[in-house]
């Protein structure tokens, strides 16, 4: 993916794979200002060549940049309050809001943990304590970790040597997504311009994570089987018109893994995308869609705002944590978001 900023205005394309982008994903969340977190990963995990990559059982990988022994709950209650004030900023316009926080591999996942490597009492709270407090503010927040430990048994729930979820989990919180929009009432647009969703593909390559080690490690680890839709054939926008629905994330949810689609065909409309790698962050993400002249020629219904829960601790002003663009006073980022919504 050439753009990593763009956006789509409908989720009827597959897009294309991770390549170089889900490299540059990973890499930039490894990078030099964040080699402080490097040092959280658990003490008696499995060190990888890349002190970013935490070898687990099975040939399993984390990544060793998201804690899962530090509590950092205070810190994203801070962003849960921050979203809610954007979610009524946002509703003072007419968007209704629906939240995802992608949970850590580590949570969905922790039967490969290396030996000895367990979440700490308090991470392992953190996840619903963020619930809790989002439904006691009212916001409109999706319980992914429930949602992913239903997938099927007989399909992975995070890609084994990969950050990302995988495609069985991604459909299935954008299953839950919508139900949550079409509860909140009728979706505008037309019946039946839904996507098509096209069927479930194997492709073999290796993971983001495995990218990353050294490579005799790499080859070690080996490769991954991405389990994804083929695409189906594109929709009309004339059809369906514009987009009722904005999904704003990370890599997450790009169209590879199939999360926009899925949401689409679920709601049965078509669905505006705009994802940026993990050192954007989902706040400077959000501007970047709201001050789009898509925005302004076509405010949604609603908007699905994507985060990742390795990430929930750092505010807009969190100075090297994101990419230096994107770094900003909580107020000024509000301030934009007000101007952005007129």
């Amino acid at each position: 993916m050439t753009d990593a900023n763009r956006s789509l205005v409908s989720s009827s394309g597959q897009g294309e794979p991770f390549s170089d982008g889900r490299r540059r994903l990973l890499l930039a969340l490894a990078a030099a200002p964040l080699a402080g977190v490097l040092s959280l990963a658990p003490r008696r995990a499995s060190a990888a060549a890349s002190t970013s990559v935490i070898e687990g059982r099975n040939l399993w990988l984390y990544p060793g940049w998201e804690s899962i022994t530090d509590d950092a709950t205070p810190a994203c209650l801070k962003a849960v309050d921050l979203i809610k004030q954007t979610a009524d900023k946002l509703a003072a316009r007419g968007i209704h809001s629906v939240i995802v926080i992608a949970p850590l591999k580590a949570r969905c996942c922790a039967e490969n943990l290396p030996d000895g490597s367990a979440m700490s009492q308090a991470v392992a709270a953190r996840y619903e304590a963020m619930r809790t407090h989002a439904n006691s503010l009212g916001l409109a927040f999706v319980n992914a970790p429930s949602v992913i430990s239903a997938v099927d048994a007989s399909q992975e729930k995070y890609i084994r040597a990969d950050y990302h979820w995988s495609g069985h989990s991604a459909e299935a919180v954008a299953t839950r997504v919508a139900k949550r929009l079409t509860t909140s009432g009728p979706l505008k647009g037309t019946a039946g311009s839904g996507n098509r969703l096209g069927k479930w593909n194997e492709e073999i390559r290796y993971g983001d994570l495995a990218a990353l080690l050294s490579p005799d490690r790499k080859k070690a680890i080996g490769k991954d089987h991405f389990v994804v839709r083929t695409a189906a054939a594109a929709q009309s926008l004339v059809d369906g018109g514009a987009p009722p629905v904005q999904v704003v994330g990370n890599s997450m949810v790009q169209p590879y893994l199939g999360f926009p689609q899925k949401l689409s065909n679920a709601i049965d409309r078509p669905v505006g995308l705009t994802w940026t790698f993990g050192d954007t962050g989902p706040w400077k993400t959000l501007l970047n869609y709201l001050e789009s002249p898509d925005f302004k020629a076509n405010p949604p219904q609603a908007l699905v705002w994507q985060f990742n829960e390795g990430q929930m601790m750092n505010l807009p002003s969190a100075a090297g944590q994101w990419d230096a663009p994107s770094v900003m006073a909580d107020d000024a980022f509000l301030a934009r978001v007000a101007k952005a919504l007129g």
